[in-house]
This record gives structure tokens, sequence and C-alpha cells, in this order.
């Protein structure tokens, strides 16, 4: 078996500390009151993760670039047929591409209708005050209704097919840990660069992320105030 370099560091990082802030906007959305102000930062951080990685996944190291582990017809049909390539399985497989993709698709969608959404109690979106009461309102319904359930279930699902696959003898979790994958010997698949420079881009492409958000956030009017 063959240590080859799957995982990047900017995309281990950005693993971990997405899982970190979504458990803590869940925590703070649950909790309410003052960990509401909580709530709202920790959204910050989900979004500028969220554009971080979708630059990363233009630019990244090769098993992180969308490119690479996008479940095309002919890679699903490889797969499902047990006749996967090396490079179908060695970052994400097509199944767990479909999940990934669907988890990143899903919290988009929660932080987007966080920043117009109004509980009418103690938060209100930074960009409620920009768009209409209608558009508040269903952006609300879907942040506190149904979209909070089916990220909670997309996030179950994730969790439950990295155990079947434990369970099966294949970790999933140590190489987002340590970056290296163990492919049998005769598999050749080209490793990720994750230099000193890649990992500076990384550093500045979230910075500018995380910019854009505080940009966006603090140049944007307060809500109206309702009577």
């Amino acid at each position: 078996m063959n240590a080859v370099r799957i995982w990047d560091l900017p995309t281990r990082l950005f693993h971990w500390a997405l899982v970190a802030c979504v458990i803590g906007s869940f925590g703070t959305g649950w909790t309410g009151g003052n960990a509401m102000v909580w709530h709202g930062r920790l959204g910050y951080a989900v979004a500028s993760l969220l554009l971080f990685r979708l630059v990363w996944g233009l630019i990244g190291g090769r098993w992180s670039r969308f490119a690479s582990f996008w479940p095309t017809p002919a890679r699903l049909r490889r797969y499902l047929r047990g006749q996967a390539r090396p490079e179908d399985v060695a970052g994400h497989n097509p199944l767990g591409a479909f999940s990934v993709l669907a988890m990143l698709a899903a919290l988009m969608a929660q932080v987007g209708t966080g920043l117009f959404s109004d509980d009418e109690i103690g938060f209100s979106g930074p960009l409620s005050g920009t768009v209409s009461g209608a558009v508040v309102k269903a952006a609300s319904r879907y942040h506190k209704g149904w979209g909070e359930p089916l990220l909670i279930a997309l996030i179950v699902l994730h969790l439950l097919a990295i155990t079947v696959y434990a369970l099966r003898g294949n970790n999933l979790v140590r190489p987002m840990l340590s970056g290296d994958k163990h492919l049998p010997s005769g598999e050749s698949v080209r490793p990720a660069a994750d230099g000193f420079g890649r990992r500076l881009t990384a550093l500045i492409v979230l910075a500018l992320a995380a910019a854009l958000v505080w940009w966006v956030v603090s140049s944007a009017p307060p809500p109206a105030m309702s009577f």
C-alpha cells in the first residue's frame, strides 16, 4: 500500500472548521436569546468558508477540485458496476460526491436565507432591510422551517455513509485528518499539491472570502422597524 496525498491541508482545515461552525450554529440557534448574536457570527463564518470552498473547488489540490469528483454518468456507471477506476474513488466516490454537493448546496441555502430572515424577536438578518417583507417571510420560513431538517437529514446520511464504509474497512475520516490515503501499490494516482505556495494561496482566498462577507454585512442598511 502506498500513502498518497489526497486532501491538501486547506481542504482539511476547511472541513473541520465547517463542522465546528455548523455544530455551533445549530446550538446557538436552538438556544436563542443572547446566543443569537453568536448564531449570526457563526453564519458569517460558514458563508466565508463556503465562498472559499467554491473557489478552492476550482483552483485547489487535484482531488479537492469539483472536476475530479463530479458524479458524471460515466463515473457513476463504472462505480455501480464495480468497474471504478482509481481516479474515480481516490477522492470522493460518485455516491459520496452527491452527498457532498447536496450538503454544500443545503448549507448555502441555509446561510443565504439566514441573511434575509427575521425571527421578529431578537434577530434580523443583515440583508433583511434590502428586500420586501414577502421575501423576508419566505426566507424566514425556509431558514427556520424545512431548511433546517433538510440539512440535518443530509448530515445524518453523511455520517451513516462514513459508518458503513468504516465497517467495510474503508476509514474515510483518517485521510481527512492526515491528508493521505493508502492505495494499492499497483494503482497510479497523482497526489494533490500541498506545498507552502498552495497553502499561502488558500489563506489569501479565505481572507478575501471573509472580507467580502464582512463588506456585504457591514454595508447593508439596517432592517426597517415594524410596528
